[in-house]
């Protein structure tokens, strides 16, 4: 069952649905190239019957676009949206959605001024695009055959007959107070699981004897799995699966976690979950987030209690202790409670009784939890981080204990203790020889009993972590990052045969899709390699290289990017027929483009990300030439923690070097900064442009351009700008004075430095 929060979060969701999509449809089976839908016109594409249509809906002060239901029998405010083109992707109010000329979708913003989402079909002899009537959007080519479709790029749901298999992913949309770190995936073996992040596993679809090769909800509400000759191998039904009065039916996966199959009920006229892969919600991982234990009230809804300190604030996070206690510490108990670390999201596993258990716990200086559970096998988890959650219920034979201060003042927790132990006072004893004696012996004892547990549990991780990885295809439109093994990055790369660069090397998955495996030199321990892969790859801007995927396997650390067809920005200033392309016009774009993605890196992700060595070669053009900055963020492999404000400033004055080399076409960034400030304060800029430009370029825009560039130059980097105002600049709304002079200005009139655009 939804718990009312999560109700409520929907019934706005929907709401925002029923303002956005507005009532111009435009019927029809076929829609020709050059069919355009937007914001501004309030138009949409319908079904031929009428069942789904796609179009634009507001979320906040944003859009999407994206397919909902339309029947008639389905309130508006009701009318659930099943698919969004770039899954998180919001535009601005202007935007529009267009099948251009080419056969290529694509979704235009019309707040960055850029092309946000792309079907990228335009070499696929598109001639017209279909709403299917089961809700499927799909182009065909002039001999009528499918050659893209909705259906393989699911965002969070899916519809009867829409097959699921390795290469898709479900995901929930961003919810300000709910994980977004949820997915379903169909891993190799042919087994449906739900992750959170990539490595935890908290449900799986049931035992079969072969291995499926897809999953499918039909039109009866049965979820099953099918193998190569579509036989089904595993199957679970919704209550009402035998019910011919049902029509519209779904898969989601919400924003709880849960996946749960929903139908219409005309007599309540409301989307019924009919059947959830989770029974108990509080069994879904971290389904309290940072906020604490969850436990099931009388409705059966699930809440969430803090026993722990409460940080103040909005996001209220509840933390086990974390600072020095003066008097010493002590462990708190907690009856029929099941705690489990969040970040990171494992513990050590001893199996010892339950004295040991809380004695290991309060003699290691870095436990802040741990849970005994005797289910048939005594076992202790012993949690060292101050992100915990966990469940409460009656029925657990589980008792927990959280760190807490010796203090004889403190506050009272919010789930009932264990009775309190009775505190005798300290009598004096006299020295027991056969006591100690017994004492050292036990002590050795554990001691060898938890480094052998330690080693099996590691092996064993070792080996389950050398099997779990899957070289799959990544949806592009997805915010999952795949984890292979260093046997499958040595395949896909040929075994390391074709270098792009320093330590990069080109690789193709199954599917042929390019992609570029870069090496790192860090010997960063698991745990927080994965956390920092989970940072990264979370990181999502048109102009910025995706991460699809990563290695930590035997000591190899790898990350999996995205491929850039056209290489380095300055391998294409240097390539002769590439050069051409670049024009007046490309080479600014590229700047603007390049300063917004940097502007997202410092203000947009959910903390400061730097770039640390921006520079021509770190952006990379498409096959487009649609610029792509790499190597962001890089620093977080290698443990270091940034000065937010010093390495913002950094990367202002390296994208500064970098607009000057490429206005320039000289090969020294320090060289040609002090040259083209000679040049321009001679008001001779006209000369300094690359002699390959011949005449192209606009004044206006060169002025601008240097401007920006030499207050990104200063020495003091007070007096640089912020790139959220270096983009303003670029595009023209905000005036710009010219800069204070530069510390190598002097009366010299020096010759031009060695540049690809002379003779």
């Amino acid at each position: 069952m939804l718990g009312q929060g999560l109700r409520i979060a929907y019934a706005s969701f929907f709401t925002c649905v029923y303002l956005g999509f507005i009532v111009h449809p435009n019927y029809g089976s076929e829609i020709p190239l050059g069919s355009e839908i937007s914001v501004y016109q309030s138009n949409y594409w319908v079904s031929s019957n009428g069942n789904f249509a796609l179009g634009f809906f507001k979320t906040l002060d944003q859009y999407r676009i994206g397919i909902r239901f339309a029947s008639k029998s389905i309130p508006i405010d009701k009318q659930t949206v099943v698919w969004v083109a770039g899954a998180d992707l919001t535009v601005g109010n202007k935007s529009y959605f267009r099948l251009d000329r080419r056969g290529n979708l694509i979704l235009y913003d019309s707040e960055s001024e850029v092309i946000a989402w792309s079907s990228k079909t335009s070499k696929a002899s598109v001639v017209s695009a279909i709403l299917q009537d089961d809700g499927n959007f799909v182009l065909l080519n002039n001999e009528r055959i499918v050659v893209w479709q909705s259906f393989d790029i699911p965002s969070d749901t899916l519809l009867p007959g829409q097959n699921f298999s390795v290469s898709h992913v479900l995901r929930p949309p961003r919810q300000k107070s709910l994980s977004s770190y949820y997915s379903l995936y169909l891993d190799t073996s042919g087994q449906l699981q739900l992750r959170w992040e990539t490595s935890v596993i908290y449900w799986r679809s049931g035992n079969r004897s072969r291995s499926a090769s897809r999953a499918q909800l039909n039109n009866n509400g049965v979820l099953q799995l099918l193998d190569k000759e579509s036989e089904s191998i595993w199957s679970i039904s919704g209550e009402d699966h035998k019910d011919s009065n049902i029509i519209f039916r779904f898969l989601r996966l919400d924003a709880d976690g849960n996946l749960r199959l929903y139908s219409w009920q005309n007599a309540s006229s409301s989307w019924k979950a009919v059947w959830q892969a989770v029974n108990d919600q509080c069994d879904v991982f971290a389904t309290c987030d940072l906020r604490g234990i969850c436990i099931l009230n009388e409705t059966g809804s699930s809440i969430c209690t803090c026993p722990f300190r409460q940080v103040s604030g909005t996001n209220s996070k509840c933390l086990v202790l974390d600072e020095k206690c003066e008097s010493g510490f002590d462990l708190l108990p907690y009856e029929h409670t099941n705690l489990y670390g969040i970040y990171p999201p494992n513990e050590t596993v001893i199996h010892t009784n339950l004295e040991e258990c809380q004695k290991l716990c309060l003699e290691d200086p870095v436990c802040t939890a741990a849970t005994f559970i005797n289910n048939g096998s005594a076992q202790c988890r012993l949690m060292k981080t101050n992100y915990i959650s966990g469940k409460y219920e009656p029925s657990l034979d589980s008792v927990s204990f959280v760190r807490t201060c010796a203090d004889p003042i403190a506050a009272k927790p919010d789930l009932p203790p264990v009775s309190a132990r009775k505190s005798e006072p300290k009598m004096p004893q006299k020295l027991c020889i056969p006591c100690i004696i017994g004492v050292f012996s036990g002590t050795v004892g554990v001691v060898v009993v938890i480094q052998l547990a330690l080693g099996i549990y590691l092996l064993r991780r070792k080996y389950i972590g050398s099997k779990a990885a899957d070289c799959g295809y990544v949806d592009p439109n997805a915010r999952g990052c795949v984890m292979l093994s260093y046997s499958e990055i040595s395949e896909l790369t040929d075994n390391f045969k074709h270098r792009l660069g320093p330590k990069v090397f080109r690789g193709v998955l199954r599917d042929n899709q390019l992609v570029a495996v870069k090496e790192l030199s860090t010997s960063m321990e698991e745990r927080k390699f994965r956390r920092s892969v989970s940072k990264i790859s979370s990181i999502f801007h048109k102009n910025l290289i995706k991460l699809d995927g990563y290695c930590c396997d035997s000591g190899h650390r790898l990350l999996v990017y995205e491929f850039a067809k056209n290489g380095s920005l300055w391998n294409c200033v240097e390539d002769p027929k590439l050069c051409k392309r670049l024009t007046w016009r490309k080479r600014i774009d590229i700047c603007l483009a390049v300063a917004r993605a940097i502007s997202y890196l410092h203000n947009g992700c959910r903390e400061f990300i730097s770039h640390g060595n921006l520079k021509c070669e770190n952006v990379l053009l498409d096959e487009n030439l649609e610029p792509k900055v790499s190597e962001y963020g890089l620093h977080v492999f290698h443990s270091e923690m940034p000065d937010t404000e010093k390495t913002a400033e950094t990367d202002v004055l390296d994208f500064g070097k970098m607009v000057v080399k490429l206005i320039t076409g000289c090969q020294n960034a320090d060289d040609a900064c002090e040259w083209a400030y000679r040049k321009w304060i001679t008001e001779q800029s006209v000369s300094l442009v690359d002699t390959r430009l011949q005449g192209t370029v606009n004044s206006e825009e060169l002025e601008r351009a240097l401007r920006i560039a030499f207050w990104c130059l200063q020495v003091d980097e007070r007096m640089r700008p912020s790139m959220g105002e270096v983009v303003k600049v670029l595009e023209g709304t905000l005036d710009i004075d010219p800069p204070p002079p530069l510390p190598y200005h002097n009366h010299m009139t020096p010759s031009r430095p060695e540049s690809h655009g002379q003779p």
